[in-house]
């Protein structure tokens, strides 16, 4: 007769967490792909399409900066609450868009409206993440786990908001798509608030806002590597490699534009997807269970530097084309998919990293700082993803993306095991 394994302490919280985590990040993913898709097909430019996305990085920036200090002080469950909240307001604002505003007027309200969107994303990941750390058995790489499966799955359900988005804007249109995006939300986050099982932290009186920076060198090194890490993705996927697709799918006719959007989110999505397999796959494509974190920081070194060589072997064959070929655009499909499972492992990486760095009594504040890194590299991604493709196209984008792949490597190289927590020098 066998004897049924306990049931983990805190594994209802985070059932619920990454319940409510999920549904976000599927609402989060189809408007990124709602709003890129229709505004280009109204005619905006790179850069235009890039100058949405802007304030939400900006805002991501510093959201994840005071939410690590309003965690600490109020609990998790506020800062939730607040994320899944935020998103519907959001929704429901861009619903409001009218198309006969003047284009500068409808830049401006949907940064603000995406700003608000950004706000409200890193609310809802700054409280996952860090109820991670503080949910997580310890023993057998249980955190590892945990922290892989959260943001594995995450990506898958980011990835299937990508196609969600996608499908939606070609059959109901933009504003009923919005819409209902924001009733479905508003229903989850009823549920949460009624039903949201105990085991999360209430948060600690006194807590000072100058404690959001972080004073570890390890911390401070792996935000910079997560800076370039990010920018390396976002300078091809958040415009560039999009816009690239829909010039050589889109016959421009009204059938052959909804052919695109479809094949475009399609792709988007199994890209995520992919990712977000990789990710929660990590844990044992790494051995991680058996190894140390000196290990895992070995690991680290060499995965970045195996991700370097696949966008600078992109940007050689985007040099030698002499412009949209079919081979190419095969080989860009393929390749960006091989980078897709690479950056995962990276990626899976640096999180649990951050969170083993850490110190429990501060894991929201550096879990906060890291992800306003995080923010930055988006940021600086998104910048340079309409930039670099309207100056120099494909070569540019990718190769600017190889080079930030490269630094992020040589910022990895810098983490210690045995370091003391100590202020970056």
């Amino acid at each position: 007769m066998t004897v049924a394994r306990p049931r983990p302490e805190g594994l209802s919280a985070y059932i619920a967490v990454t319940a409510a985590y999920w549904a976000f990040m599927l609402t989060d993913g189809a408007l990124r792909m709602l709003v890129l898709l229709h505004f280009h097909r109204l005619g905006f430019s790179p850069v235009q399409l890039a100058y949405l996305f802007i304030l939400y990085e900006i805002a991501g920036m510093v959201t994840n900066l005071s939410a690590g200090w309003i965690a600490a002080r109020f609990g998790l469950t506020s800062t939730l609450y607040a994320g899944l909240g935020l998103q519907v307001i959001a929704l429901v604002a861009l619903a409001q868009l009218d198309p006969g505003w003047a284009i500068g007027f409808s830049v401006a309200y949907v940064m603000i409206v995406q700003g608000g969107s950004g706000v409200a994303k890193d609310l809802a990941k700054m409280s996952s993440k860090s109820a991670v750390k503080l949910l997580a058995p310890r023993e057998n790489g249980g955190l590892f786990r945990w922290v892989a499966l959260l943001t594995g799955s995450k990506n898958a359900v980011k990835g299937l908001g990508f196609l969600l988005g996608a499908v939606l804007l070609a059959t109901l249109g933009f504003v009923p798509a919005v819409l209902a995006m924001a009733a479905v939300l508003a229903v989850i986050l009823l549920a949460v608030l009624i039903a949201m099982p105990q085991g999360l932290p209430k948060g600690r009186k006194g807590t000072k806002f100058s404690e959001v920076f972080s004073k570890s060198a390890n911390v401070n090194w792996l935000s910079v590597a997560r800076v370039f890490l990010f920018g390396a993705r976002d300078v091809w996927f958040v415009v560039g490699i999009p816009i690239y697709f829909y010039a050589v799918l889109s016959d421009g006719t009204v059938e052959g534009n909804r052919a695109a959007f479809f094949m475009i989110g399609s792709f988007m999505a199994v890209w995520t997807i992919l990712y977000g397999a990789v990710q929660a796959a990590a844990p044992r494509l790494l051995r991680a269970a058996q190894r140390s974190d000196g290990d895992l920081i070995d690991a680290a070194r060499g995965w970045a530097w195996s991700l370097a060589a696949i966008p600078a072997g992109l940007t050689a064959a985007a040099l030698i084309s002499p412009g949209p070929q079919p081979w190419l655009t095969a080989t860009l499909v393929l390749g960006l998919l091989v980078f897709g499972a690479v950056f995962a492992v990276n990626s899976s990486l640096h999180s649990y990293l951050i969170l083993a760095f850490t110190k429990a009594e501060r894991v929201t504040m550096d879990v906060g700082f890291y992800y306003m890194a995080n923010a930055g590299g988006r940021l600086l991604g998104t910048l340079l993803s309409g930039l670099t493709y309207q100056i120099g196209g494909l070569v540019l984008m990718l190769g600017t993306a190889a080079a930030m792949v490269a630094a992020s490597a040589l910022a990895v190289g810098r983490l210690s095991p045995d370091r003391p927590q100590e202020s970056l020098a």
